[in-house]
């Protein structure tokens, strides 16, 4: 088996909310205990919300700035799984999601995995439009035309690409083929 430690975590989990259930109801009691799951659901739905409009903003100004967003990303998927870990039920998910919560935690995490993890990007050589103007691509395998410098023509009827059973059939009255 290729990830023994996730398949544990994922047959070991349940067992261990399951418990944590089970103590946290003897301590507070039932009421008080499904309380906080339906609170912790609904933080999460809250948080998952609200990090989702402002990755769009924080990537949106790394996009106008050319800069890659990666860190960007990283940060805003940390918390979309902190918002998911609080929307799950169970106790122990809450406390890794609250965890990732933090700045220190994620940017902990972080420094722990950015040496193994390469963000290749073309971000700042993307179409950058301002105003209603596109700007000049640069790349030389493109060619950017305008309206006015590209338009269609009726279709060559000696064209081999015109002529053949498949298009023929289209072609009849009432239809709404290449020709109708």
């Amino acid at each position: 088996m290729r990830f023994p430690l996730l398949s544990f975590f994922v047959i070991l989990m349940p067992i261990l909310e399951i418990a944590g259930f089970i103590v946290v109801g003897k301590a507070i009691g039932v009421w008080a205990t499904l309380a906080l799951v339906i609170l912790s659901a609904f933080a999460g739905l809250i948080i998952l919300r609200a990090i989702g409009l402002g990755m769009f903003r924080k990537l949106s100004a790394s996009r106008q700035s050319g800069v890659a967003p990666a860190d960007e990303i990283v940060q805003g998927v940390m918390l979309g799984l902190a918002g998911v870990l609080l929307f799950l039920p169970g106790f122990i998910t809450d406390v890794i999601g609250l965890l990732l919560l933090l700045p220190f935690v994620r940017k902990a995490i972080w420094s722990k995995f950015a040496a193994n993890i390469v963000v290749a990007s073309n971000f700042s050589q993307s179409r950058q439009w301002s105003g209603g103007a596109r700007s000049q691509s640069s790349r030389p395998d493109v060619v950017d035309l305008d309206d006015t410098d590209f338009h269609r023509q009726d279709p060559n009827e000696k064209s081999p690409w015109r002529k053949g059973p498949d298009i023929d059939h289209l072609d009849g009255p009432g239809n709404n083929g290449p020709r109708g």
